[in-house]
Order: structure tokens, then C-alpha cells, then sequence
């Protein structure tokens, strides 16, 4: 069955992010045969005086195909990851949801998209996984990491929201490559953010490296038009534009 591992608040200015110890994780329900992973997206949430953060106020989470019967082992295995990873001074939150086993996932959504733009308390954070039964728990601090973990979760789930993790290379001839040559490489659809789907022969500058996002469950390569003479009349969106998801 697959579930959603997210994750929140586990790091401080000098310790590892939170998306390396997501990671963490993931390679170690692999490594240990549990299940198979997916990528880390990474989720915005509210920027807020009222908001204690790190440095962006972002949530980590990802998906784990696993056996019925190692949802426990796999839950603990995160529960222990997060204490022994987490900074000393952090305030980590981790949920694990069953998407199939929801029986409203809406509310949950609605959860994550509204803790993009509204301050949520530990009580309605723990009121919502107690009303829809989902693993929701603190590992140190005040465990103010469980609003975000959940919201992770939420918004994961919705299929149109989050960055991926990580810088990703396409290889290139003068960092042009076209929509055939993208998609190649893991990538499902390349659009523009109003979402004009460029056709396979369509030639796109993607540079060194390409950001992702999540839309309609897919990943999804941004692209903008760029003027005339440039090789390419596209190019992959700067962090101006793909910041926002």
C-alpha cells in the first residue's frame, strides 16, 4: 500500500536541513527491503511573526510503497529517524498517512492549503489527524513541527503543490534539449505556468540544472517563452516563478 511520510521543523541555521533527513529516511526504508520511495517535495507554508521557523517555513514529504504489515515498523523506523537526526534545539513533527484509508482526504487538503495563509495551533493540528486517524507525533522541543508535518501531508496528497528536492541535470547540446529528450529522463510533462503543453519537437533551454513541481501529479517541467535569436523559444522557469509551488 503507499503512504505519505512528511516530516517538519526538525533543523536549526548550523544542522542539516530537513529535506536531507526526509531523505535520510527514505534511504532507509529502502535499504532495509520495507518498501520503495519516492521523491521529496518540498511544501511553503505561512511566513508569519506568530510562526517560529528556521529559515523558510517549508515542509518535507514523500511517498513509500510498502506491505500492509510494515506500516508499524516503517512509522517507528521514522519516529526513531527523526529523534536521533533532528537538531537538539528543533521542534520535529512527523505524520504518516494511508491515503486509501482516508475517508474524507478532502479536509485534509483543505488543511494544507490553509496553512499556507492562515496560523494553525498544535490543538487543530492534533483535532484533525485524532477526527481522520492519522499517525501524528513530536520528537522533541515544543513539537510545533506537527502543524507543518500534517500540511505536508495535506498538500502532498492534493497532487498540486510542492518542489521537488534537488537540482536535476538533463543532458543537453548547449544546454537545449526537446520536449522528447526531457521526458526521458523522469519528467511527465513540460508546460508553460498557464499550462501550454509544449509539444515533443519543441526546443527548451534548460542550462545546468532544472527545478520541478508537483501539478496534477505530475512532474512537471515549468518553462517561459524567450526572445527571438536565444536557440530556443523556451526556457526553464527562474526561482522567481517556480518558488511559488
Amino acid at each position: 500500500m503507499e503512504i505519505l511520510i512528511s516530516i517538519d521543523d526538525t533543523d536549526d541555521i548550523d544542522s542539516r536541513g530537513t529535506g536531507e533527513i526526509a531523505e535520510l529516511i527514505a534511504a532507509g526504508i529502502d535499504a532495509n527491503g520495507w518498501g520503495t520511495c519516492g521523491p521529496v517535495t518540498r511544501h511553503q507554508l505561512l511566513i508569519h511573526p506568530d510562526i517560529p521557523y528556521t529559515s523558510h517555513n517549508s515542509s518535507m514529504c514523500f511517498p513509500a510503497d510498502i506491505s500492509g504489515d510494515m506500516l508499524d515498523t516503517v512509522t517507528n523506523y521514522c519516529r526513531a529517524t527523526l529523534g536521533e537526526e533532528s537538531a537538539p534545539t528543533s521542534d520535529p513533527g512527523l505524520c504518516v498517512i494511508v491515503p486509501e484509508r482516508l475517508k474524507h482526504p478532502e479536509a485534509l487538503i483543505e488543511y494544507g492549503c490553509r496553512a499556507k495563509t492562515t496560523v494553525i495551533t498544535k490543538e487543530e493540528a492534533y483535532r484533525m489527524a485524532s477526527a481522520h486517524d492519522i499517525h501524528l507525533s513530536e520528537h522533541g522541543g515544543t513539537g510545533q513541527g506537527v502543524i507543518g508535518a500534517l500540511a505536508g501531508a495535506g498538500l502532498r496528497l492534493s497532487g498540486n503543490d510542492g518542489r521537488f528536492k534537488g537540482k536535476f541535470r538533463i543532458p543537453s547540446r548547449h544546454g537545449i534539449a526537446t520536449v522528447r529528450e526531457i521526458v526521458r529522463f523522469g519528467i511527465d510533462v513540460v508546460q508553460t505556468p498557464e499550462k501550454r503543453v509544449l509539444a515533443e519537437d519543441e526546443a527548451v533551454f534548460v542550462g545546468e540544472w532544472v527545478k520541478l513541481v508537483l501539478i496534477d501529479r505530475k512532474t512537471v517541467l515549468l518553462v517561459v517563452s524567450t526572445e527571438a535569436g536565444a536557440g530556443a523559444a523556451w526556457k526553464a522557469c527562474e526561482r522567481t516563478v517556480f518558488k511559488d509551488y
